[in-house]
């Protein structure tokens, strides 16, 4: 086989899948050629010399019709499910026809299968058996993506590591990160050599993060919360429970399942994995537990980090004190995968962990905390948590939250009960964040000094009128009601 190398976080390392392990793995064929390593792409503007396009049949774009845009941009194979019309010299090799048997396959070629999706997720659990790896699996209702950042930062300081990237933690995302992953090959491999693959699994409905299990056999699985976020799919939060631990129920018996203890329904999960418990928190209660944590500002976070009979502190430029959690998952995987508390620490404390909430400066010089990315009532909290801790008048902008369910009341008064005890000044963008507007006041928030916009556009106007020197601005809400553009035109005015 061709030992192409591919990057990881500490360089290049590890052999990537090839043409022929992709047929391989649909077929069970094996061909000596083409021995060509391939990166997986889905859209064809990506495609370039090597990869291997999948022409998904989307609800808005189908990729069928951007095969030859693919191919003409270096791709050495795309991957349909219907027909397509591409040059004479592009040859054709239907999958759906396997009683033929193996042929010699010339490049580019179009690989016909009956479903695309379910030949990336077959490819990709047969390209995942073959890799010396470590699978780190990460769930929960909230923090997900940053606890994938802290603990492949923590991880990578010993062992090579590659994480899920944007939001892949889905049953399209998750192949497509396991079929561009490098690694050795072969179970004789050591331990301290294996690739550590840290993925985000998310839950839609229940049964998802099986199926995700399923192919990416994790052995280490870190679950964040339980909290009402899709819970007009998922169901009640003992539903999302049942789903979230479909992670720990897959965990074989030398795995370690890492759990929340200061949550109720993730602590129970313990009772439904074979694999070792562990657990943090901020009580001794937990393996691993944290106090005296201290809000740094925009500088993050500080505290103190206990297991067993040792105590370390540690910084961490993580906005806001609700980021303990994240420090704490981060640690957690890495004393089970054996580092040291030097790596640890060196590992909480690098640069760039920080991810969907960001600071920038506003008219009249003011702090803007864009948190625009998505919205729940716990994400909202924890937002208006750091908001507290900053110097200066403080603002918030608070936009509907979806999906909320049976909890989309009781979630939006939460976040207005909070907000009350905050923000000097209050705005509510969108229908259902009235009921946050409900909340602020019945807490005791003047009516003058709460203020309602329908949408983002017309959220601007109030919001530029409204500001003053060295105020402190925080932006939020779900993704569809498009808070960005508030942040976007403020600062465009800069």
């Amino acid at each position: 086989m061709t030992l192409d190398r591919v990057m990881t976080s500490r360089g290049a390392w590890g052999r990537r899948l090839t043409l022929a392990d992709f047929i391989q793995a649909l077929t069970g064929w094996s061909l000596d050629s083409p021995d060509v390593p391939v990166v997986p792409v889905i859209d064809s503007r990506e495609a370039q010399p090597g990869s291997i396009f999948f022409a998904f049949a989307g609800e808005h774009v189908d990729g069928h019709a951007y095969v030859n845009d693919a191919l003409a941009r270096g791709s050495v194979a795309a991957v349909v499910q219907n027909d397509v019309s591409v040059p004479e010299a592009v040859d054709i090799l239907d999958l759906r026809e396997q009683d033929s048997g193996p042929r010699p396959v010339r490049i580019p070629v179009v690989v016909r299968v009956n479903n695309v999706l379910e030949a990336m997720q077959d490819a990709a659990r047969w390209w995942r058996q073959q890799l010396a790896v470590r699978i780190i699996g990460v769930t929960g209702s909230v923090g997900k993506t940053t606890t994938k950042e802290v603990a492949a930062k923590v991880l990578e300081q010993r062992y090579h590591v590659v994480r899920s990237q944007r939001s892949f933690n889905n049953e399209l995302g998750l192949p497509l990160t396991l079929l561009s992953l490098g690694a050795p090959t072969g179970a004789d491999v050591p331990e301290s050599e294996r690739l550590r693959v840290v993925l985000e699994m998310g839950m839609y409905v229940p049964g998802d993060i099986r199926f995700l299990c399923d192919i990416a056999r994790p052995h280490v699985g870190i679950v964040t919360n339980v909290e009402a976020v899709h819970a007009e799919h998922a169901g009640t939060l003992d539903d999302i429970a049942r789903a979230k631990r479909e992670l720990v129920e897959a965990l074989p018996t030398d795995g370690v399942a890492i759990l929340n203890q200061d949550d109720a329904r993730v602590r129970a999960m313990a009772g439904h994995t074979r694999a070792v418990v562990f657990t943090y928190g901020l009580s001794p209660e937990a393996d691993l537990w944290a106090d005296d944590v201290e809000g740094l500002g925009l500088q993050g976070i500080r505290g103190r980090l206990h297991y067993r009979d040792e105590v370390v502190t540690f910084e961490a430029p993580l906005l806001g004190r609700h980021s303990i959690y994240a420090v704490l998952r981060g640690a957690a995987a890495g004393l089970v995968e054996g580092l040291t508390w030097d790596e640890i620490v060196e590992g909480l404390a690098a640069p760039g962990l920080q991810l969907r909430l960001v600071t920038v400066r506003g008219p009249y010089g003011c702090l803007i905390i864009d948190d625009t990315f998505n919205s729940s009532p716990p994400s909202a909290v924890a937002a208006l948590g750091l908001l507290a801790d900053l110097e200066g008048r403080k603002v918030a902008v608070l936009g509907d939250m979806l999906e909320l369910g049976a909890y989309e009341r009781d979630g939006h008064l939460e976040v207005g009960l909070r907000a009350a005890e905050v923000v000097e000044e209050l705005v509510v963008v969108g229908a259902r964040a009235q009921m946050i507007a409900e909340g602020a006041s019945e807490r005791g928030l003047p009516a003058d000094h709460i203020r309602s916009a329908p949408d983002s556009d017309a959220a601007v106007d109030i919001v530029r009128d409204l500001l003053r020197p060295g105020d402190v601005v925080l932006i939020k809400g779900s993704h569809a009601v498009q808070m960005e553009r508030i942040v976007r035109v403020l600062t465009e005015a800069v």
